[in-house]
């Protein structure tokens, strides 16, 4: 099948036929940790990547190569890497791509566990990490130096939903000698397609959208064939050991292929969402790309298939405020992650980015009342209902 059929096509066909598996519409699972050669030559061209084969899931898996080659067509890259997680990926690709002595300029707004570990990884090993608002591209051109080696951003990114423009950010560092990686996750390739854009490499939390229902923990990195060998065989394989399973494989393929379904829904009931709490006395600020009133909308309408599922926002009571309102509701899920077919609500101060400290999260753009929000697929009515109910002051009084 070629790269020219639609999206979700491509997320349910590409690479399988099931006539070549005894009629099998399902992949098949290969829960195997290695694989036999037909000859000792035939092993030996193996290892030395004469001859196409397996040889031991810690490196490759017919399973993962399947999701690897359908995440790379989706995203329009030339290869795929399936990891254990979201933070696998992050690590596998720096820790390929770094050496001591290197820089890393990432943007002002950066995930948790991401933050910690370019901070109180990286750094340990002799590695720089530079924030910059990548907002203003002219920011990180004043920024690089003859060591930046990587830039890095999310976009939109956690919590946030600050933007970056991936292309007039690529141009510069590209002008520098550095290599793009974007953090997908919130927009997922069905809303944007950083590799389009000018980033070199992608990376995504697969546990979100991707795999969408809440039951497996996964990442995927995407790029230059060559750049994804080095990453597989180095980050991967000799560094980390993050390495995808074989059955949560399967479920991101399962995932995959209710992608652009789910996607339509969320950003739908997302936009619905939004408008409705910009419209809230109780609500001081909306952060959502797909307001009018977002500071980055232009951007988000020219970058973004569409705005997206994710929401911040504050009230005008703080902090308090938004513990009282996220303790009254009653069907949306007071969890992290996102992303899932529920919808999750958390305090990303004190949850995913906790490991922040006060003065850094003020000076990265993450108030304490922030509150970031993953619509999900109920009815809208009942999501708006169970807010409408847990910002109700008498209610609020009620049980307290």
């Amino acid at each position: 099948m070629t790269h020219d059929k639609g999206f979700a096509t491509r997320a349910i066909h590409l690479g399988y036929n099931p006539l070549d598996h005894e009629g099998a519409l399902t992949p098949p699972l290969h829960l195997t940790s290695t694989f036999a050669f037909e000859t000792a030559q035939a092993g030996g061209e193996i290892f030395a990547g004469e001859r196409a084969g397996h040889v031991y899931s810690r490196i490759s898996n017919p399973t993962l190569d399947l999701l690897e080659r359908r995440m790379a067509a989706l995203e329009g890259a030339e290869a795929g890497l399936a990891l254990a997680s979201g933070m696998g990926a992050v690590s596998s690709v720096l820790w390929t791509l770094l050496s001591p002595g290197d820089e890393v300029i990432v943007d002002k707004t950066l995930y948790g566990c991401t933050f910690s570990f370019m901070h109180h990884g990286l750094r340990k090993f002799g590695i720089t990490i530079t924030h910059v608002d990548m907002t203003d591209p002219a920011n990180l051109a004043a920024a690089m130096t003859d060591r930046t080696r990587v830039v890095y951003f999310e976009t939109p990114a956690n919590p946030n939903m600050r933007l970056v423009d991936i292309a007039a950010v690529s141009e510069v560092a590209h002008a520098g000698g550095a290599q793009v990686i974007v953090d997908n996750t919130y927009a997922t390739p069905y809303l944007t397609r950083p590799i389009a854009l000018g980033a070199d490499l992608v990376v995504h939390s697969a546990t979100k959208y991707l795999g969408g229902h809440g039951d497996l923990v996964a990442g995927i990195v995407v790029g230059r064939a060559e750049q994804v060998s080095e990453i597989r065989l180095v980050g991967m394989k000799d560094m980390t050991g993050a390495v995808m399973a074989p059955f949560n494989a399967m479920l991101v393929l399962r995932g995959l292929k209710t992608l652009a379904l789910r996607m339509e829904r969320h950003c739908a009931s997302a936009q619905v969402v939004a408008d409705w709490l910009d419209a809230h006395p109780d609500v001081s600020k909306v952060h959502y790309p797909g307001l009018k009133s977002f500071g980055q909308h232009a951007l988000a309408c020219r970058q973004m298939a569409q705005p997206g599922a994710m929401i911040a926002f504050e009230l005008t009571g703080g902090l308090d405020a938004g513990r009282r309102m996220m303790n009254n509701l009653r069907m949306i899920a007071r969890a992290v992650s996102l992303g899932d077919a529920e919808t999750l609500i958390q305090h990303p101060a004190s949850m995913t980015h906790s490991t922040y400290t006060a003065e850094e999260r003020a000076t990265h753009g993450i108030s304490d009342g922030l509150i970031r929000l993953s619509v999900g697929l109920e009815d809208v009515s009942d999501i708006l209902d169970d807010l409408d109910t847990a910002l109700a002051p008498e209610h609020a009084a009620r049980i307290a």
